[in-house]
């Protein structure tokens, strides 16, 4: 069996651009409903980047590298992005549900263990992300946000249905 990137392609684009050809394609193959999950980390001074290609700048750069990118800038200001896609079947067009965090890069803190958590400091809590409990993070995480959004909107489906 072909592994999953093979048969759901990383698209290159805009978040939303990234999301919705993810969803697409994933309902094409498995025939129905679906929904599928991307996250971006956004740097104000670079115009959005790396968005939704920060896992490959993290493989690349490690936590160090990402604080590197921003030196010279006048601000390291960032914002975690989550979007949710949802489409009822592979014909219909994937709706988009986006949580957004903001913060700002800081040299590493706290566990390295997920991803870029370790320099991601949430705006107005004086942590990074790695710094906080689970029940914390997950709170005000962009990643509740937006399933929060998609949560309420599937909600409306189930009272269509009886």
């Amino acid at each position: 069996m072909s592994s999953p990137k093979k048969l759901v392609p990383e698209v290159q684009g805009t978040t939303q651009e990234v999301a919705i050809a993810k969803c697409k394609r994933a309902a094409e193959l498995i025939g129905g409903p679906c929904i599928t999950e991307d996250t971006a980390l956004c740097f104000d001074a670079l115009n959005g980047l790396p968005g939704p290609y920060i896992k490959h700048f993290l493989e690349a750069l490690g936590h160090a590298g990402l604080n590197t990118l921003l030196t010279g800038f006048p601000t390291t200001a960032a914002t975690a992005l989550c979007t949710f896609a949802y489409t009822p079947g592979p014909h219909t067009p994937p709706l988009l549900f986006e949580g957004r965090t903001d913060g700002r890069i800081v040299p590493a803190r706290g566990p390295g263990v997920f991803g870029w958590d370790s320099v991601f400091e949430v705006a107005g809590a004086g942590k990074t992300y790695a710094e906080m409990p689970p029940a914390e993070k997950n709170a005000l995480s962009h990643r509740y946000k937006a399933l929060d959004k998609l949560r309420a909107y599937l909600q409306t489906l189930e009272g269509e249905g009886e």
